[in-house]
């Protein structure tokens, strides 16, 4: 630490890593909702969250956790696909709550093309939020359903089994092929979208 008299102590979440707070305070004055994007070691989790002078106010959440136990999601819950159905879900019960537009928050994530941040992006965007982006840095429509998973996970049965049972024992004990994560990926994605199609319908009924 600095001697100075002058030297100024961040607040202790940019200490920790957790908030970028110039970019949030531009993000704050705005007035537009935030789609915020987190991950820890194995989920995946977005929020949108309304800014106000008495704090922040989460309209609308969803997790990778709740894909396995209300969608039947035998996946991984921190990988792409999953990333992509937690936005979708996110998105509809945006839409649901009165929220058409979200300014995303990557807050200290770095940036990468094609990546899990983007994949959540795609799925809310899909969904019908509007969340403005760049079209070319969202992943392509084979990652976001895993077919890279696939590909990877059939080489590697032919190459090496043992290693193939080892690096996705946990897909094979939930009972999921990892060679068939696409076909999977878009039955519970089929299944979100039914969902939230049919409240959109007795939403309207009962106006």
């Amino acid at each position: 630490m600095a001697n100075s008299g002058r030297y100024k102590v961040k607040f202790r979440r940019r200490r920790e890593g957790k908030t970028d707070y110039y970019k949030r305070r531009i993000m704050v004055i705005s007035g537009k909702p935030r789609l915020v994007v987190r991950f820890s070691n194995r989920y995946v989790v977005a929020q949108v969250i309304v800014s106000a002078p008495q704090g922040d106010f989460t309209v609308a959440e969803a997790n990778s956790r709740e894909l396995a136990k209300k969608f039947g999601w035998l996946g991984g819950t921190g990988n792409t696909p999953a990333a992509y159905l937690v936005g979708l879900l996110v998105g509809y019960r945006a839409l649901s709550k009165g929220v058409k537009l979200a300014i995303l928050d990557v807050g200290l994530h770095r940036v990468t093309k094609g990546g899990r941040l983007f994949a959540v992006v795609k799925g809310a965007v899909d969904a019908g939020l509007d969340v403005p982006h760049d079209e070319e840095i969202l992943p392509s429509d084979d990652r976001l359903s895993g077919e890279h998973v696939a590909q990877y996970a059939s080489n590697l049965r032919q190459a090496n089994p043992e290693l193939y049972k080892l690096r996705f024992s946990k897909y094979i004990t939930r009972g999921l092929e990892p060679e068939n994560i696409s076909k999977h990926f878009e039955e519970v994605k089929l299944k979100i979208m039914e969902k939230y199609a049919k409240s959109e319908a007795k939403a309207e009924d009962s106006q």
